[in-house]
């Protein structure tokens, strides 16, 4: 079991990794304080399988908890089932000192993330991220949210967790393309802050891939640990936080011009990484061998590094990019790469330079 710690003050928690701790849950919660009525915030899928022991631990150390499941899938992140959801926790009687328990994957972590931070101005949360990508991002760091029409995560807050467990027997189950999608996230921190953890990955892909525990606890140690350094040195997004979005604003805009249907989140992170590369080394001097160390490692995992737009495809990109939470007056803003391990953000990019970037 590894225990990594984000350093906020008052708003301080721990993110603890290791096979099956999400049966201290329970005693975990007793300590923080918590009232006894609270939910569970699951999915369709994850909830049938990984709720039982959830809600028992719960009910073993004296919490009265209630659990509310949502569909599966990106389209859930909505307004209307934020609202749904506010309606089961009055219903249930949750109070300030209540708490919600995210138990899923990232869309889960968002909505519920969200629908705690508003809830009564805000109550307790607790992250149990139940895949790979959840448990490396965005179960960590308090950003949550969810989408408009218009856009992805145009609607959120930010609302630190009490508490994240990370626990690896959730991802025996995951299915490899979730698992795989959740690759391109933990290759993000190499390429963002850690050049030697980007070669241990280039070494250890296979054992990672192979789901080896001591690998993979490793790995998942070492993306929170990176992403706990950022996020306690910029909580709100206002400066560094900022190099966590390599790759994400085409990603994003991808996802988007897809209706969420065509591309899991990291894959399509996976082409926007490939692509800010590219960018890298015409605007901020990458040299070309490490743009192709980062394509071939996507490739490697087994995620998609290019992609073909058609004309009317590339406006629908620009225009979802201009929508960008990055984008500042009406200029797109990117995370470059200088080296591996060491990138700058608030970049603006060319139009034309984006779409030559996809195109190669």
């Amino acid at each position: 079991m590894r225990t990594v710690k984000v350093p906020l003050g008052e708003r301080s928690y721990s993110i603890v990794i290791g096979r099956r701790v999400a049966d201290r849950l329970g005693r975990a919660c007793v300590k923080l304080g918590f009232a006894p009525r609270c939910a569970v915030i699951t999915d369709s899928q994850v909830g049938p399988r990984h709720s039982p022991r959830v809600l028992e631990s719960l009910r073993r150390a004296g919490f009265d908890p209630i659990l509310l499941t949502i569909p599966a899938g990106e389209p859930s992140k909505n307004l209307g089932q934020v609202e749904a959801l506010y309606l089961a926790l009055a219903q249930h009687q949750l109070e300030r000192r209540s708490f919600v328990v995210a138990l899923g994957g990232g869309v889960v972590g968002d909505v519920a993330g969200f629908v705690a931070g508003t809830y009564l101005r805000g109550i307790g949360l607790v992250q149990l991220p139940t895949t790979l990508l959840a448990q490396v991002d965005s179960s960590v760091g308090g950003k949550t949210g969810v989408n408009l029409p218009a856009g992805k995560n145009l609607v959120g807050v930010f609302h630190q967790p009490r508490l994240v467990l990370c626990d690896l027997a959730t991802l025996d189950t995951l299915p490899e393309r979730e698992f795989r999608a959740g690759v391109a996230e933990v290759i993000k921190y190499g390429i963002i802050r850690d050049a030697a953890f980007f070669t241990q990955i280039e070494t250890d892909l296979e054992r990672l891939l192979g789901r080896e525990e001591a690998a993979l606890g490793a790995f998942v140690a070492r993306s929170c640990e990176i992403k706990a350094e950022v996020v306690a040195r910029d909580e709100t997004e206002s400066g560094l936080r900022a190099i966590l979005n390599f790759g994400h604003t085409i990603g994003h805009a991808l996802e988007a011009i897809s209706n969420y249907e065509q591309y899991l989140h990291g894959e399509a992170i996976a082409i926007g990484q490939v692509a800010a590369a590219r960018l890298s080394a015409r605007l901020a001097g990458l040299p070309e061998a490490d743009v192709e160390r980062i394509r071939t490692l996507f490739d490697r995992a087994g995620l998609p590094t290019e992609v073909r737009l058609a004309p009317e495809q590339k406006k629908k990109l620009l225009k979802a990019m201009q929508l960008d939470k990055k984008a500042s007056g009406g200029r797109v803003k990117f995370v470059l790469a200088e080296a591996i391990g060491r990138v700058r953000w608030g970049v603006p990019v060319p139009e034309k330079a984006v779409l030559e970037a996809l195109a190669a």
